[in-house]
Formats: structure tokens, C-alpha cells, sequence
């Protein structure tokens, strides 16, 4: 902790706070990024379907539709240049009755409206040639050609990484207790300490609300909505070439069964409305609902192996909208109501905040362009280091393999510590490299994976 204060403090390190902080970086200020977990990306960052949405089916004119139209472009260019793993894939909007095939004409008109014109009407036939896993009765899809798979961790640690690079301060494990005004500068009372601030952005995900009641706001309550999910082993991966995705409602976009970079299937998510902010549990319920889904949509996945299961809890309101306003008497902007949609709008809601930081009176000053990060490449469409020659030549390291599951080297372990945001738990390191997440969750690599971590290779 430090007396001396910042210019910005972002509360919140997931993707969206690491956005913020990664942008606001740009520009010479004095800025924290401030978390209470021990890792960026610890809450809904990390536990999401891992979609980049065209936004297709967003409702027009919104702040959502714009900000997710705009995150897209964004985020496809800087994944990119930065190695973030993205598979365009596109997705399949199936309908399994004439209702549903109905709508697909709305649907289009929606799309439009938020400025997607690529939809096109897939027929039975052709829908049975692309996916012939798919479940019996279905009467045709919609195309969204442009809906991608991405690497959710990955992103994140981008943002921060570039964040810290540029001296944004980040202070992990430190949970903001109270909010005071000092001297006309926000004053955080956190488990670490204090710290002092002129101006404060809440993008604090879960608990955006509760830190925007201690500014004296009662603009919106945050409803947890949980989605598990299943994971499915690497063998399930030919049984699905597109994201299949079920009609949206009003809940939602639905329970869908999707490739991941990994090499994975994932199906789900539930969405279940719970009080508690944590409660991240998996239900005997929930995925008992997952697997009667599953196996209408692709039968044969239920007869493959498990992986994993995990939930994540999304930051519902009563609104169906990004609830980001700016209180520029306090010097504070509120980034609330940030849904499954966060991880595809991320930089440009970075944009956004920082505009309205602008309009509210922060001088900026000359934004200042750097080299970007170059992320370690743990996706399965592109070569991975152990599949490279010329690496291990170099760096016999690359080839010794630790992860067998996921085929993760003690190179890569290694360059994950060295980073300028290394793992500090074993959580951390998972994220980093995917090591243990295969087949057998640590069961053999378990005791070499911990005694890298304590000695930190």
C-alpha cells in the first residue's frame, strides 16, 4: 500500500477491469488495478462458454449491441496480433420445430439491425452434411458464419500483462472493505491497507453493486444467475464441427454444445437465478437437465468421457443492459451488468469507460503506443511448442513433457513463472499452460506440476 494516490484505480481484475486498466495505460497516469482474489480473471472471466459473439442476436439499440458489435472487431484484431487463441468456427442456430423455424426470420431482421448481414438459412440436408452427429428432427439452421471460439484466460492475462508492462500497479489478494472521500479524492479502506484515488472506475463484476452502494448509489442489484457446464474429452471433438447453438429466449441464448480451443466439447450452460454471489457449485439438477439437452442435440456425446464440470455466475440485473454510467461529481464510473456478453465487448467497454472518464473531466493526455504481448500458444489450432523442431533444438526444455494429458512442457511451465504476471497458485498455472486440465486432472503429473510450483522452475 501507498500513501501516495493514484490518478485511476480500477476495482475488479477480470476481463473487463483488465480492459479498462490495459486501455487506461495507454496514457501517462498513475493507475492500480485492484482485486480481491490471488489471480486476475478469478470470477465469471474464468468460467464462461469462451464465445466470441458477433452479437447477432443482441437487442437493437442498445448499449450492449453497440459495445459487443464493436468488441468483436476489436478483439478479433488484437487476438490476432497478440496469439490469443480464436477458432472462427461459426455457429448453427438449429431449429427442432416449426416454431422455431419460424423465428429464424426475426432473428435475421434482428441481426441486421445490429449490423450483421452474413445470416443465410441452412436446410435440413445441407444441416445433416455439415453436422451428421446432430440429434434426430432437426428442420434446418440458421448460419452465423462469423461466431468464433476464443480463449477466455488467455485474454485476460493479455489485458493485465499489457497492463502492468505499461506500470499499472496491480494488487492482488486485496478486498475494498469501505469507500470514503479525503480531500476531495476517494479514500479505499482494503484488507491490505488504504488506498487514496482521484478518480475510481467499479468494475467490480458480482459485486458491482454492493461498491456502488458505498458511493451512495441504488441504481441496480446484481441477481446471480448460475451456468454449469460439462466439459468433454478430446476424443468428442469430431463429433462437432460448428457451434450448435438453440433458439434464444428471454433467459438467454440457451443451452448450446460448443468446440473449444483446447481441443474439447463443451455443453451447457444452465442458468439458474441463485442469492448467493457464491455459489459455484455444480447441481446433481443442473447437470442431469445438461445431459437430457446433450442428448437430443448430439446424442453420441453422451457416451463419451467427462472432463470436467464447472459453473460460473453471471452479474444479472433487472435490466436486460450494460448498466455503465458515469457520476462525474464523485469522479467515478460504474461498469455494472456485465453478462456472458463481457468477454466479446471487453475493449471496446474499455473504450467506452474511458470516454466517459474523458467527459467527466480526467486529462488524459498523449496516448502513448507500445509493443504488445505476445501470448504462449496453448490452443490446438495452432502448433504447439512441443510439435515444433525447431524450439526444442533450441530449448531441449519444450520437449520434456510434464502434462501428457495436454502435452504441457517443462518449457512452457517454466516461461509461465518467468512472465510479468506469473502463477501464484496452481489454479494460476492451469490457466497459463493447461496443465492438469486433460484427461486424468492431475492424477499422474500432480506431484511434479507442485514441486515446479514451489520451486518455480
Amino acid at each position: 500500500m501507498t500513501d501516495r494516490p493514484y490518478d485511476v484505480v480500477v476495482v475488479g481484475a477480470g476481463v473487463v477491469g483488465c480492459a479498462i486498466a490495459r486501455t487506461l495505460a495507454r496514457h501517462p497516469l498513475r493507475i492500480a488495478l485492484v482485486d480481491a482474489a490471488a489471480d486476475v480473471g478469478c470470477g465469471t472471466s474464468k468460467a464462461n462458454t469462451a464465445i466470441l459473439h458477433t452479437g447477432f442476436d443482441a437487442t437493437p439499440a442498445t448499449l450492449e449491441s453497440r459495445l459487443v458489435a464493436r468488441g468483436y472487431a476489436l478483439l478479433g484484431e488484437y487476438a490476432a496480433c497478440t496469439a490469443i487463441p480464436v477458432e472462427r468456427t461459426g455457429a448453427l442456430l438449429v431449429a427442432w420445430n416449426d416454431d422455431e423455424l419460424a423465428a429464424f426470420a426475426s432473428i435475421r431482421v434482428k441481426a441486421e439491425l445490429n449490423g450483421y448481414t452474413e445470416t443465410r438459412a441452412v436446410g435440413p440436408d445441407e444441416l445433416r452434411a455439415r453436422e451428421p452427429h446432430l440429434g434426430f428432427g432437426a428442420l434446418g439452421a440458421l448460419e452465423i458464419p462469423g461466431e468464433s471460439i476464443v480463449c477466455p484466460w488467455t485474454t485476460t492475462l493479455a489485458y493485465a500483462i499489457e497492463a502492468v508492462s505499461r506500470g499499472v500497479e496491480l494488487h492482488l489478494d486485496t478486498r475494498v472493505d469501505d469507500i470514503a472521500n479525503a480531500g476531495g479524492r476517494h479514500a479505499l479502506q482494503t484488507s491490505r491497507g488504504q488506498l487514496a484515488t482521484r478518480w475510481l472506475v467499479n468494475a467490480a463484476g458480482l459485486n458491482a453493486d454492493e461498491l456502488d452502494r458505498k458511493l451512495g448509489h441504488e441504481a441496480f442489484i446484481v441477481k446471480p444467475r448460475r451456468g454449469e457446464l460439462i466439459v468433454f474429452d478430446k476424443l468428442a471433438r469430431q463429433l462437432v464441427n460448428h457451434i450448435l447453438l438453440p433458439v434464444p429466449t428471454a433467459r438467454g441464448k440457451g443451452v448450446l454444445v460448443a468446440p473449444t480451443v483446447f481441443g474439447n466439447v463443451l455443453l451447457g450452460p444452465t442458468a439458474d437465478d441463485v442469492g448467493d454471489k457464491t455459489a459455484t457449485e455444480s447441481t446433481a439438477p443442473g447437470l442431469a437437465f445438461l445431459r437430457e439437452k446433450g442428448r437430443a442435440i448430439v446424442p453420441a456425446l453422451l457416451d463419451e468421457e467427462v472432463t470436467a464440470i464447472y459453473a460460473g455466475l453471471r452479474a444479472a440485473t433487472d435490466e436486460s443492459d450494460y448498466r455503465i454510467r458515469a457520476e462525474p461529481a464523485q469522479r467515478y464510473v460504474c461498469v455494472g451488468g456485465i453478462r456472458s456478453t463481457g468477454l466479446t465487448a471487453s475493449l471496446a467497454i474499455a473504450e467506452h469507460v474511458v470516454e466517459l472518464l474523458a467527459d467527466a473531466g480526467l486529462v488524459l493526455g498523449t496516448a502513448i503506443e507500445t509493443e504488445l504481448p505476445v501470448m504462449p500458444s496453448i490452443g490446438e489450432a495452432s502448433a504447439r511448442p512441443h510439435q515444433r523442431a525447431d524450439l526444442i533444438a533450441a530449448d531441449p526444455e519444450y520437449g520434456r513433457i510434464v502434462c501428457h494429458c495436454e502435452r504441457v512442457s517443462r518449457g512452457e511451465i517454466r516461461d509461465a513463472f518467468a512472465s510479468p504476471l506469473p502463477p501464484r497458485t496452481l489454479e494460476g498455472l492451469r490457466r497459463r499452460t493447461r496443465v492438469q486440465m486433460g484427461r486424468c486432472q492431475g492424477f499422474y503429473c500432480a506431484a511434479e506440476v507442485r514441486s515446479l510450483l514451489r520451486e518455480k522452475v
